[in-house]
C-alpha cells in the first residue's frame, strides 16, 4: 500500500459563495529539530551515564533511579564492548505528521532517529518504548537505552507516542494498541525517505521490530499493522518482544484475583487511555477512589512525574485502594464496557508471518507472567522462540532483554 500526501479540504461558507481551502499534509517527511552526537562508551570503557535505563517502579522514589544502575550497567558494558561497530552515534530528534487516535485526522508527532556516525546502515529497527510518566523521559528528549543497537550498524527509530514530545498536552492513549502502533508505523514511514535523502539508506529493506513492557505489546501490534497495510514497504525480518502485557483482559482478571498490581500508575493510565482511544465516554469517578480521582490529572496528565513518582503518590499496590468497587466489578455496565475494550486491545489476535523472539522473566511482578503463558498458548503453532527464565524484576529484565537483542542481531 503506497502512502501518498493527504488532502484536507476545509470548506468555508460565506454569504455569497463557497471558498475551499486546501492544505496538503505530507505524511512521508521527517523534519529534524535537533542533531547531536554522543558516544555510548566513555574513554574508560564505562557506559555513558546519559543512557536512560528503565527505573524500578517497585522501589521508593529516592532509590528507583540508582538501583538498576548499581546492579547491571557493568553487565551491559561487558556484553557489548567487543562488538561495537561504531561508538559514536547521531541522535536526530524531529517531528513527522502521523494520525490522531481516530486513525484519520493528521497530527504532528515527534520521536528520535539514531544512526551510527559513520559506516553503512544494515536495517531500520522500529522500537516501541516502554511505559514512561514524565515528558523528559520521552525518546526525543533522552538517550534511550534501545539506541545502543545503533552501535552495531542499525538505524533506530523511536516514536514518542501521542501524549509525549510535541503532543505532551494530550492524554496518552495508554494500551490503546492501534493508535500507539500507528504512531510507530507513521514515524517509520517518515524516516524511511529521510534516511535515503541523507545518504544513510539501509542496505536491506527488511525492518526489525523491538520493544519491552508496553513496547513489547505495541511491537506485536506494529507487526500486525505492517503485515496488513505495508507488507511491501516494510517486509519484516524479525521481531523481539519482551515483558509485554499482551493480554489485557487476562491481566485484569489476574490483578483482580490478587487484588494487587505491581505498577499502580498503570491502572489509571489504562482506564483513561483506553477510554480516550476507544471513545467509550466513561466517567473516571466510576473507577478511581477519591484520592486518585482528585489528583490523577496532575500526577499523570501533567507529564511531570516518572512512573515511580506517580506510584509513590498513589501510595498503594492494592486495587481496592485505587479503584472503586464498581470499577472492580465486571458485572457493572461501566466495567463491562471497559473489559470489552481490553479484549479488543489485546494483541494475541493475528498470525505472524515473521519469526518472533518472546522474552519474559518469571519473577516479573510488574507485568504478570500470565501474559507470556497466554502468548505461548496462542502462538503455539507459529515460528516463535521463547526465553522465559528467572531474569529478575521487570526493570532488570529490561536490561537483560536489550542485551539479548544486541547480542542476537
Amino acid at each position: 500500500m503506497k502512502r501518498v500526501s493527504y488532502i484536507l479540504a476545509a470548506v468555508l461558507l460565506s454569504a455569497a459563495c463557497v471558498h475551499p481551502t486546501v492544505e496538503v499534509i505530507d505524511f512521508d517527511t521527517f523534519h529534524p529539530t535537533t542533531v547531536k552526537s554522543a558516544d555510548v562508551f566513555l574513554e574508560d570503557g564505562s557506559l555513558n551515564p546519559a543512557v536512560q535505563l528503565m527505573e524500578d517502579p517497585n522501589l521508593p522514589e529516592e532509590e528507583a533511579d540508582t538501583k538498576v544502575a548499581r546492579v547491571d550497567v557493568s553487565t551491559i558494558a561487558r556484553n557489548m564492548l567487543e562488538v561495537v561497530n561504531c561508538n559514536n552515534l547521531l541522535h536526530i530528534s524531529g517531528t513527522f505528521t502521523g494520525h490522531d487516535v481516530d486513525g484519520v485526522t493528521p497530527l504532528k508527532q515527534s520521536g528520535k532517529l539514531v544512526v551510527p556516525a559513520q559506516g553503512p546502515v544494515k536495517n531500520l529497527i522500529l522500537v516501541s518504548h516502554y511505559t514512561i510518566g514524565a515528558n523528559f523521559e520521552a525518546p526525543s528528549e533522552t538517550f534511550p537505552m534501545e539506541a545502543i543497537l545503533a552501535t552495531k550498524g542499525y538505524a533506530v527509530a523511536i516514536a514518542d507516542y501521542i501524549g509525549y514530545g510535541v503532543t505532551a498536552d494530550r492524554i496518552h492513549p495508554y494500551m490503546h494498541t492501534r493508535s500507539t502502533a500507528q504512531s510507530v508505523v507513521d514515524m517509520g514511514l517518515a524516516v524511511k525517505p529521510y534516511l535515503e535523502a541523507i545518504g544513510r539508506k539501509p542496505e536491506s529493506d527488511q525492518v526489525i521490530l523491538m520493544g519491552y513492557s508496553q513496547g513489547g505489546s505495541t511491537t506485536l501490534a506494529v507487526m500486525n499493522y505492517l503485515q496488513e497495510n505495508y507488507p511491501q514497504e516494510f517486509p519484516i525480518k524479525e521481531v523481539y518482544a519482551g515483558g509485554g502485557p499482551y493480554d489485557l483482559a487476562a491481566t485484569f482478571d489476574f490483578s483482580m484475583a490478587e487484588d494487587k498490581t505491581g505498577i499502580p500508575c498503570a491502572i489509571p493510565m489504562i482506564v483513561q487511555g483506553v477510554n480516550d482511544g476507544e471513545q467509550l465516554g466513561l466517567n473516571m469517578e466510576d473507577f478511581f477512589q477519591e484520592n486518585l480521582l482528585q489528583n490523577y490529572k496532575e500526577w499523570i496528565n501533567s507529564k511531570r512525574y516518572t512512573v515511580s513518582q506517580i506510584n509513590q503518590r498513589i501510595g498503594s499496590n492494592f486495587l481496592h485502594d485505587i479503584m472503586t468497587e464498581k470499577g472492580r466489578d465486571k458485572t457493572s455496565k461501566e466495567t463491562a464496557l471497559l473489559y470489552k475494550a481490553l479484549l479488543k486491545n489485546s494483541v494475541l489476535n493475528f498470525t505472524p508471518t515473521a519469526p518472533i523472539y518472546l522474552f519474559h522473566s518469571r519473577q516479573d511482578q510488574t507485568v504478570p507472567f500470565i501474559n507470556a503463558l497466554q502468548a505461548e498458548d496462542y502462538f503455539k503453532l507459529q515460528d516463535i522462540r521463547y526465553n522465559f527464565g528467572d531474569y529478575g524484576i521487570h526493570s532488570i529484565g529490561c536490561i537483560r532483554f536489550v542485551i539479548l537483542v544486541y547480542n542476537t542481531l
